[in-house]
């Protein structure tokens, strides 16, 4: 009963505007408040601060930045190799597997269009349509940057408004197409194995979306960029993009290209920097 009140609640409240609200909470300067509520957010989740670049909750001027917090240099080593792609979050794997006949796995009973989650262009989705995904959500003590598995060329950016459900296992289970419903980024780059697609999935409160090459995302409607001709590449290991207030990503990529790795499966940690997946022999 409490888990089906849990999910009729998200589809009540004004999910966008406590999202907002909590984001200019979280950007707010409040001195001995904001140090008061980080300290209660790591004793809350158990947060390992000694992995942080900044250890002290003194250090970061709003609750953001603590969030946001960078590691320590060298603390999550990059798998070697140029055929070995790297983990790119700490978080745990949601569902991994193969991409069937356009639709991606989401948990049991529930499974959503990959054209959708993509921003409904075919053109966009048809290099992916019998390619292989990997699902990882950030729960609220993950460290929230995004990394790049392969070093890539960006290609695209794709901005898709949307809901702000929650997308933590719980939701995953019971609320359909719940990736393709949610606020979204998609940055796809060329590599060495063929495309990738890298999803930013929003959730409740999570205050923005934000990449390296474009800062903050928003908008009430879908927005593409084409960065073809501007030479954006970032190495494998790279920071693309990070997530205030935690969320999920989904790493996607064509047929016949990567080989997953078989020590992840739904449930499994993710550790940044380990091994993620082995380009495949052509």
């Amino acid at each position: 009963m409490l888990e089906k009140l849990k999910i009729m609640s998200q589809y009540i409240l004004p999910k966008h505007l406590l999202s907002r609200l909590t984001g200019k909470m979280a950007e707010a300067k409040a001195g001995k408040f904001t140090t008061f509520l980080i300290k209660r957010f790591i004793a809350q989740y158990d947060i390992d601060m000694s992995e942080a670049k900044h250890s002290d909750a003194e250090h970061f001027v709003t609750f953001n930045d603590f969030f946001t917090r960078e590691l320590k240099s060298g603390i999550r080593p990059i798998v070697d190799g140029d055929n070995n792609l790297a983990i790119p979050v700490d978080g745990k794997v949601s569902q991994q597997g193969d991409i069937k006949e356009g639709r991606i796995f989401q948990a049991k009973g529930h499974d959503f269009s990959l054209r959708e989650l993509l921003g409904g262009k075919d053109t966009i989705a048809a290099p992916f349509e019998k390619g292989v995904f990997s699902t990882i959500y950030l729960a609220p003590k993950d460290y929230h940057r995004i990394h790049m598995p392969i070093t890539g060329k960006l290609e695209k950016t794709i901005f898709i408004p949307g809901d702000l459900f929650s997308v933590n296992p719980l939701t995953a289970e019971n609320v359909p197409n719940l990736f393709s419903r949610n606020e979204r980024a998609v940055a796809i780059f060329s590599t060495a194995c063929g495309p990738m697609a890298m999803v930013l999935v929003g959730a409740t409160i999570v205050a923005s979306i934000e990449t390296v090459w474009s800062g903050t995302l928003k908008g009430k409607d879908i927005q593409y960029w084409d960065h073809s001709t501007e030479n954006i590449v970032l190495e494998k290991g790279a920071e693309m993009g990070c997530f205030k207030l935690g969320s999920t990503i989904i790493a996607i990529f064509s047929e016949n290209s990567v080989e997953l790795s078989a020590a992840l499966s739904s449930g499994s940690a993710t550790r940044l920097g380990e091994f993620f997946a082995c380009i495949k022999a052509k």
